[in-house]
C-alpha cells in the first residue's frame, strides 16, 4: 500500500482498492496501475484524467505532466476534487465507496477535467483549454466551458448531456442531474449565463437560460425550462418554470428529493 502520510480520505482509498482487489482479482492490474502504485489522491487523479483523456494527437504521458503541473500550481483544484468525492458519497445512493467516483463516474471525470481548463484559462492558455474542453465532451459526454466558475462540493451525477456556458458559475455544494443546460437565451455577447447559488439542485433535463439567478438551496424540477430568476428556498417546475413552492427549508443539493 502506498504512504497515506495522514491524509484519511487517501487511505480510505487505498484501503477501498486492496479490498476490491482481494475481491475481484480480475481488476487487480487495472487498480494497481489506477491507484495503488501511486504515492497521492492528486497523483491518481492525474494518472487516470490522463490515461482517459489521451488521443493519437495528445499523449497520456504529455497529459500526465500538465495534469500534475495544475494540481501542485493550484492547490483548490485539489481541495475542490476532495469536496466532490465526498459530496457523490454523501448524496448518491448507488456509491457506497470514496473511491468509486474517483475510478468510475465520468460526471466527476469531466468535473474534475473542467477544472484543470480552468486552470488552464487562467493561465490565457485558452488554445489548449479549448482543445481539451472538446476532448472531455467526446469522452465523458459533458460539454463544460473553460470559463465557468464552478464550486466545491458539487456532485455531477452521471454527467451525460450537461452543458455549462462561458459565464456560468455555479456555487458550493450543488447537485446538478444529467441532462442539465446552463445556457444563454440568445446570440448576446458578454455575461449571458446562469448563476447558480450554493446548495442549489437541478433536476434531470432542466434548462436555465440567460443571465438569471438561482438563489441558494432552490431546487429546478426535472425537465424545466428557467428564464426568470428563482429566488432563495424556493422549487421551481414546468416549461416555463413557474414557482410551485416558496420558503422550502433544508439544502435540496444534500437532500436529493427530486419531488415537486
Amino acid at each position: 500500500m502506498s504512504e497515506a502520510n495522514g491524509d484519511a480520505l487517501w487511505l480510505a482509498i487505498l484501503q477501498e482498492t486492496e479490498q476490491a482487489v482481494r475481491d475481484e482479482p480480475l481488476l487487480a492490474s487495472f487498480l494497481h496501475m489506477t491507484v495503488l502504485r501511486h504515492g497521492t489522491l492528486e497523483d491518481v487523479l492525474a494518472f487516470h484524467l490522463s490515461s482517459k483523456l489521451a488521443s493519437p494527437v495528445m499523449d497520456a504521458r504529455a497529459l500526465l505532466e500538465l495534469f500534475r503541473e495544475a494540481l501542485a500550481a493550484d492547490p483548490q483544484i485539489s481541495r475542490a476534487m476532495r469536496a466532490d468525492i465526498s459530496a457523490c458519497y454523501e448524496r448518491d445512493p448507488a456509491c457506497d465507496r470514496y473511491s468509486t467516483p474517483l475510478l468510475y463516474f465520468k460526471g466527476f471525470h469531466a468535473l474534475q477535467s473542467q477544472r484543470i481548463t480552468h486552470w488552464l484559462w487562467q493561465q490565457d492558455r485558452k488554445t489548449l483549454a479549448y482543445f481539451l474542453q472538446n476532448r472531455i465532451s467526446e469522452v465523458m459526454s459533458a460539454d463544460i466551458h473553460p470559463a465557468a466558475r464552478i464550486g466545491h462540493g458539487v456532485m455531477l451525477d452521471h454527467g451525460t448531456g450537461v452543458v455549462v456556458g462561458e459565464t456560468a458559475v455555479i456555487g458550493n455544494n450543488v447537485s446538478i442531474l444529467h441532462g442539465v443546460t446552463l445556457g444563454g437565451s440568445g446570440k448576446e455577447r458578454g455575461d449571458r449565463h446562469p448563476k447558480i447559488g450554493d446548495g442549489v439542485m437541478l433536476g434531470t433535463g432542466a434548462s436555465v437560460l440567460g443571465n438569471i439567478r438561482v438563489g441558494d438551496c432552490a431546487k429546478v424540477g426535472a425537465g424545466s425550462v428557467v428564464l426568470d430568476d428563482v429566488p432563495a428556498h424556493t422549487t421551481v417546475a414546468g416549461v416555463p418554470a413557474k414557482v410551485v413552492a416558496q420558503l422550502c427549508p433544508g439544502t435540496p443539493a444534500l437532500d436529493m428529493d427530486q419531488r415537486v
